[in-house]
């Protein structure tokens, strides 16, 4: 079976933990490549919901193996909780979870320096930060200062934890913010260490080992392309690369072993916290979508912004990740829309035209989005579990979609649940 990457192409919260649930039903090896628990991925088994946020979706599969890479910051707290609760629903970790090396912790001093540093900043240059530290982690690896899973190992660690706590008390006493009890992070931290010690592996070599014996490898990534560190709408963005390219540098496998990538994007749009977001509906009909489709998020529970598809994003997401196919999900939410709109372009107020993505954009407030309009199929999809049998209109605007931003389409889902997922070409 082939290598495969997994990307978000929009503003993250596009459905990859249902595409991942699926797609690991092919795969041997599911490798989590960067973001933090700031991301939550929700998959819905056998009528049973699950949110995840760092541990692969496959590890709802017997038998799966599950990496959580080097390009993530991992909370070994967040992670020892996520742990149990897997545990006390009777579905196996040990054995079947691996944790890199070389993955980089989000520490406590982290999360207080993020959630200080936020409240700090005016309304405008909020960044809309979940406040998890994953910022301040990737800083910390950036600077050459962050802390490894590896270091757990070392009889250094407790050393190093209660050094940097002090710096970090600093810094926050300097900002009026809360201190942290340096004794109880080395008492935390020690507990945690040797917890997490069964899990720590060398999983480059690992994952190598597993590519040259045949295996199938998947590698997900968090959040979406527009939250892209360098691709994204930058400043508000995550800290990391979640983009095909960061599936090689977050887990160590070689771009020459991807045989495929698949972008996973929603027919509407959502986004959640702050930055540009060109097709926002603030009327009731974004409510209506933000309703019926559920858009809170799953890891902070915050209402996410709702608009139509801008196939703007879609293409420069096709660009950027090289997708070869598209997993497009929720089409159900638009069962009940008699007149759906589709953005191609933006169009700037001295007559400019953007036909892809602008790096400043700033120049976003002075454009308005360019539709055009497709009529709806008012019948519900949501049962349906062959494409042949969508309504023709429904059909008609799939198609549009896949002919304005490229690639083929291999998975339509028109629900939640694992069954409600019709397969095309993957």
């Amino acid at each position: 079976m082939p290598n495969t990457i997994l990307v978000g192409a929009q503003w993250g919260d596009e459905g990859k933990g249902k595409v991942i649930d699926v797609l690991t039903a092919q795969s041997d090896v599911i490798v989590r490549f960067q973001g933090g628990s700031n991301a939550g991925h929700t998959v819905i088994a056998d009528g049973k919901k699950y949110v995840l946020h760092l541990i692969p979706s496959g590890i709802l599969h017997a038998g799966k193996q599950c990496v959580i890479g080097n390009g993530v910051v991992m909370d070994p707290f967040d992670l020892i909780t996520e742990i149990g609760i897997l545990r006390a629903e009777g579905i196996e970790i040990d054995g079947r979870l691996l944790i890199s090396d070389r993955t980089h912790m989000v520490m406590r001093w982290h999360r207080a320096l993020d959630a200080a540093d936020e409240a700090r900043r005016c309304e405008k240059t909020k960044i809309g930060t979940t406040g998890r530290g994953i910022g301040p982690a990737y800083g910390a690896k950036m600077g050459r200062t962050g802390l490894r899973v590896g270091d757990m190992l070392s009889p250094h660690f407790l050393d190093a934890v209660r050094g940097q706590s002090d710096a970090a008390n600093e810094i926050l006493a300097s900002w009026g913010a809360p201190v942290l009890d340096v004794d109880e992070m080395v008492k935390v931290y020690r507990q945690a260490a040797e917890t997490l010690k069964p899990y720590i592996a060398d999983t480059v070599a690992y994952i190598n080992e597993a590519d040259r014996k045949g295996k199938s490898i998947l590698l997900e990534g968090a959040q979406g392309t527009m939250l892209d560190i360098d691709f994204g709408t930058y400043p508000f963005v995550t800290s990391s690369n979640p983009t095909s390219g960061g599936a090689c540098t977050g887990s160590g496998l070689s771009p020459r072993r991807i045989d495929r990538v698949v972008g996973v994007i929603k027919c509407y749009t959502t986004r959640v916290g702050s930055g540009p977001f060109p097709t926002e509906l603030k009327d009731e009909t974004g409510e209506h979508l933000r309703q019926k489709g559920g858009e809170f998020g799953a890891t902070t529970g915050r209402p996410r912004r709702c608009g139509w598809f801008d196939a703007v994003v879609g293409r420069y997401s096709a660009m950027v990740n090289g997708v070869d196919f598209w997993a497009m999900t929720k089409l159900d939410v638009l069962d009940e829309q008699p007149v759906i709109k589709i953005c191609t372009a933006y169009l700037r107020d001295d007559g400019v035209r953007y036909e892809s993505f602008p790096a400043d954009t700033s120049v976003l407030d002075r454009c308005v989005p360019v539709y055009e309009e497709m009529p709806g199929w008012m019948q519900p999809t949501s049962k349906i579990t062959r494409y042949e049998d969508l309504p023709l209109k429904a059909r008609v605007y799939v198609e549009r979609l896949v002919e304005l931003i490229g690639g083929r389409l291999g998975i339509l889902s028109v629900g939640p649940a694992r069954e409600t997922t019709l397969r095309t070409g993957l």
